[in-house]
């Protein structure tokens, strides 16, 4: 299996078939499918959309019924309006400039972002999650939709042992196809549906030549990846799917890695409820699906949507981009969604950016994976490895570019790149290798090079994600840049260096954690610099979860990536919803962010690998989530559909555009809207273009209830922004009911020696019991440049 931080095998979950989110289409130029979003379904009949649909589609083929039916894909009805299609760029052209159409775009394709975190971050063992001061027990009440890769559904993970019957509110079906039926389901997996239409269009397109199709024969095993089957039905032949939807709402079970990491895993929401949507498929996700699955997904009934997948850094316009479209409409209908930042790793590189989404970034566990190198001089080194196979005698170890082969030049072999080993001088021994990408298969595949030209072990330098553990088939470990270079010392202080690599074991609390992953997507946000990306971190590091035998007849197995990360959130908003079912999409996105932490299990400020400097909220967002004080975060910041729209207004959507997207008569001059994006009311203030004076205005309310005190009271602390001075008015906030809401304003002024770049603090709301934590983020900009803030 791909990891998770595979560029090519990542995921970010992401026509006249049922949906309702929005107006969207989607068309396929004569070789292209494309999407057309039309904003708002407004309560429209579907039917009346549908038969829209159909006259721009005809519209655009010379009045040809017949012509627009086979360039039809989906039609979207329920969440929102629009469709997808096949249309070439005129066609496609022809319907951006049509009355009521807000975008059209391109059926681009969106990756993938690819136990003990529970306990580490700090749930109970019992299956029920209970969390002291309150009752879980209605997470059976809750639904979570996952739009992944499907499901296996035969996985003790999805059992219905013991579970209530399926919430009569649920609309939703089991969709059968090939090796998967109604009997699929059950009272844990409500729901399940696949959708295939905007890949398969891609595969056409793209292989016309070789005739490429999902393969509809037979359900086969095997291990042999390039045989690999897919499944046209919700059964998952990627195992993606399965290990998200295990780690966030798996029930209990005993599982291991080939022996390592054993014993009992479930998920953050064991009782809550399934339903999955399968949008990606072996080359990826595409937006036409993924649009069809977040419109069946408000219509069945989910109360959450999970994804973990998103596009490539740089982000589009919100509107032009399936994941931002969708989760806006599941939003203003109520439904919290949950995505990934994704996994390219650099600064301004995290994705899934809209203010709605709860955007995850990744963390580590304080479990490592780690595999000893005994070297020939003594000393014992570790490396990271999944690997239970392990040398029963030391072996000779070289640098890998002194076992060039003929043209390829020492650098080339260095990197063990496929034929660049000669066999001769590779025999026996084992090899120092170097890496520079991210995927799992790259780091397999030099494995592979290094054992069929003879090799008896691998130890390979990957500076970049050295903590992400490998599954190798022989005995091999990953080290940083800088043990590899003592190793590579000892290799030229003797001609007779030797080293033994053991199998993995693994092994709890040996260093800090959390830790935030090299691999972890980063702010800041490249589309609204005044919108914080990621907004919280969770485990993302190592996840051991279910699995699809499909894939190396393995029950579980253990993933690296912000995909891993994404349904540990996910869960914790399920237990939210369990214990404050009414609470909206932005007051659990709240309570999760402001109750986190920035400090690791031993008091120290969280690192950031791969060189352990101190994070800052554009690496963790708010922090390392805290499910033991979500439930009771004394106050949020709630926001309501029209603040979304303020927002838009504040970002340059004019009032055609606007309505053309809600569907009501909400207009820019109207208040409450603001002219400035930072005025959103979100759990984290930004000012990325400070010149002299800025303020900004946040409203907090009330979320607990009044017992014998007859008020709460909260003072204000802030912490220093080197360079900038901060006031907060007022600084002492008095509420004495459930629901009241509060004003404050924080004030920022450059003083007369200002920091370089972006600074970082918080603003934290204080009492005996609670603490309401709010990250503050400023950037100074020089006298000479930008605009006035």
């Amino acid at each position: 299996m791909a990891s998770s931080s595979s560029s090519c095998n990542t995921i970010f979950l992401g026509f006249f078939v049922y949906l309702s989110l929005a107006h969207l289409t989607i068309f396929i130029s004569a070789n292209k499918v494309y999407v057309v979003y039309m904003g708002s379904s407004d309560n429209q009949d579907p039917d009346h959309i549908l038969t829209r649909n159909h006259q721009i589609l005809t519209s655009v083929h010379s009045e040809s019924v017949e012509e627009a039916k086979a360039a039809h894909l989906y039609s979207y009805k329920h969440g929102f309006k629009g469709f997808a299609a096949k249309l070439n760029d005129d066609q496609a052209l022809q319907i951006s400039k049509m009355e009521g159409v807000v975008s059209v775009f391109e059926n681009k394709k969106r990756k993938l972002h690819t136990t003990h975190s529970w306990d580490f971050i700090g749930l109970g063992e019992e299956e029920t999650m209970e969390i002291p001061g309150f009752s879980t027990k209605e997470q059976v009440d809750v639904i979570i939709g996952f739009i992944d890769t499907g499901i296996w559904p035969e996985s003790p993970s999805f059992s219905d042992s013991d579970m209530p019957p399926v919430p009569p509110e649920w609309k939703g079906i089991c969709q059968s196809g090939e090796a998967f039926n109604a009997t699929n389901c059950n009272r844990k997996l409500i729901g399940a549906r696949y959708y295939h239409m905007g890949y398969e269009a891609e595969q056409q397109q793209q292989q016309q030549q070789k005739h490429a199709k999902l393969n509809q024969k037979h359900l086969e095993n095997t291990d042999d990846p390039k045989k690999k089957l897919s499944f046209r039905s919700p059964r998952d032949s990627n195992g993606h799917g399965t290990h998200t939807a295990s780690t966030a709402a798996g029930r209990y079970v005993a599982m291991s890695y080939n022996g390592l990491a054993g014993g009992g895993a479930r998920g953050g929401a064991p009782m809550a409820r399934i339903a999955v949507y399968k949008t990606c498929w072996d080359s990826g996700c595409y937006d036409a699906d993924i649009l069809a699955a977040f419109d069946d997904a408000v219509r069945d009934g989910v109360h959450i949507v999970s994804l973990s997948l998103g596009p490539d850094a740089p982000q589009g316009d919100y509107f032009s981009d399936a994941i931002s479209i969708g989760s806006y409409h599941a939003v203003s209908r109520g439904i919290t969604v949950v995505s990934s930042v994704g996994n390219e790793g650099g600064k301004g590189s995290a994705t899934n950016l809209a203010p709605w989404l709860i955007t995850v970034a990744a963390s580590s566990t304080d479990r490592e994976f780690t595999s000893k190198l005994q070297m020939g001089n003594g000393v014992n080194l570790k490396g990271e490895s999944l690997g239970v196979y392990e040398m029963k005698a030391p072996a000779r170890i070289i640098s890998a570019s002194i076992a060039n082969r003929g043209f390829f030049t020492p650098y080339q072999s260095s990197y063990c790149l496929e034929s660049s080993l000669n066999h001769t001088k590779t025999k026996g021994k084992v090899l120092l290798c170097r890496h520079t990408e991210r995927s799992t298969e790259s780091k397999l595949a030099k494995g592979e090079v290094v054992k069929a030209a003879g090799g008896v072990g691998m130890i390979l330098i990957d500076e970049t994600d050295k903590d992400v553990a490998i599954p190798f088939n022989f005995p091999a470990a990953i080290v940083g840049k800088r043990m590899g270079n003592r190793i590579l010392s000892y290799i030229n202080s003797t001609r007779k260096a030797t080293t033994r690599i053991f199998a993995s074991k693994a092994k709890i609390g040996s260093q800090p954690a959390p830790r935030v992953a090299s691999f972890s997507s980063k702010g800041p946000n490249a589309l609204t610099p005044e919108i914080l990306k990621p907004d919280i971190t969770a485990p993302g590091l190592n996840i051991l979860a279910a699995w699809s035998p499909a894939i190396g007849k393995m029950k579980f197995n253990i993933l690296s990536g912000t995909s891993m990360a994404c349904p540990h959130v996910t869960g914790i908003v399920a237990l939210i919803k369990a214990v404050h079912p009414s609470w909206s999409p932005s007051a659990i996105k709240s309570a999760i962010m402001t109750t986190a932490t920035v400090f690791d299990k031993k008091g120290n400020p969280i690192r950031v690998d791969p060189d352990s400097r101190r994070g800052n909220a554009f690496d963790y967002g708010s922090g390392f989530i805290d499910p033991t004080a979500v439930l009771d975060p004394g106050l949020v910041y709630d926001s309501n559909p029209t603040d979304y729209k303020s927002f838009l207004c504040s970002i340059g959507y004019n009032q055609k555009m606007l309505h053309t997207i809600t569907r009501d008569n909400a207009t820019c001059k109207t208040k409450p809207f603001s002219n400035h994006p930072s005025s959103l009311n979100y759990p984290a203030i930004l000012v990325p273009n400070l010149k002299s004076t800025f303020s900004v205005t946040r409203t907090l309310t009330n979320v607990r209830n009044l017992k014998q005190e007859m008020s709460y009271s909260y003072r204000a602390v802030v912490s220093t922004l080197l360079g900038i001075e901060v006031d907060v008015h007022p600084r002492r906030l008095v509420f004495n009911r459930y629901g009241q809401k509060m004003n404050f304003t924080v004030t920022f002024r450059k003083n007369s020696a200002p920091s370089q770049g972006y600074v970082f603090g918080y603003l934290q709301w204080k009492n005996r019991k609670t603490r309401v934590t709010t990250p503050l983020v400023v950037r100074v900009v020089p006298s000479n440049l930008g605009v006035v803030v």
